[in-house]
């Protein structure tokens, strides 16, 4: 089976796959010999336009393993939340539409953190929690140090269409639902992370059964 891993670095990403993918753009090859992954981070602060930076190699989960092992792992959860009229939650942060998020705490679950940082992100009660949408991996600088953000992003519902109150203390200015056909506008003002996120609701697009909500 064919085997691909993904880094978002600032609105770049290294790409370590198996095989060549067809479907990217503005490609960079690179030799894993060559990998420098902190050099390149900083590379890629200074990209007028989104890059690829792509490995070719072998086993790429062995590598993308390795990585992990040399740079410090902080885990997030978030969530794609859909309301009882098929609308999704957006939110407004720091100049870019993005989905609610946070760092997981000291013995909590991924699921029961992802739950937690939407609630409190955006002021409302989940109703409902479903599947595993995606991975995603983020490099980024905290307290000077090089990090990756190992975040889960679930699938996750509410009953009617609940007022939403943005979390101001954590940079949120702005929560609201959007219809599917609206995400566009999203995509025009986001990380390449999120426009990722975005890009699986219509395979995983269905109701939510509330006999089953996985919040049990």
């Amino acid at each position: 089976m064919a085997q691909i891993y993904k880094i978002y670095m600032n609105q770049s990403a290294l790409v370590l796959a198996d095989f060549t993918p067809g479907n990217i753009s503005n490609i960079q090859s690179i030799d894993h010999q060559d990998l420098d992954f902190e050099k390149l981070f900083k590379q890629s602060k200074g990209n007028e336009s989104p890059v690829t930076y792509f490995i070719l190699i072998k086993n790429p989960k062995a590598y993308f393993s390795l990585i992990k092992k040399r740079i410090k792992i902080i885990k997030a959860s978030g969530g794609l939340v859909k309301n009882g009229h098929g609308d999704y939650l957006i939110i407004y942060r720091l100049g870019k539409w993005d989905l609610p998020k946070g760092k997981v705490d000291e013995g909590e679950s991924m699921k029961r953190a992802a739950v937690r940082e939407v609630e409190e992100e955006c002021g409302i009660k989940v109703n409902y929690l479903g599947q595993k949408i995606i991975t995603t991996y983020h490099a980024y600088i905290m307290k000077g140090e090089l990090v990756i953000k190992k975040t889960n992003w679930y699938e996750m519902g509410v009953n009617k269409v609940p007022k939403l109150k943005p979390q101001l203390e954590e940079n949120i200015t702005e929560a609201l639902w959007l219809p599917k056909a609206e995400l566009n506008k999203v995509r025009e003002n986001t990380y390449p992370l999120i426009a990722d996120i975005l890009d699986t609701i219509s395979p995983m697009e269905h109701e939510p059964d509330p006999a089953t909500d996985g919040l049990s």
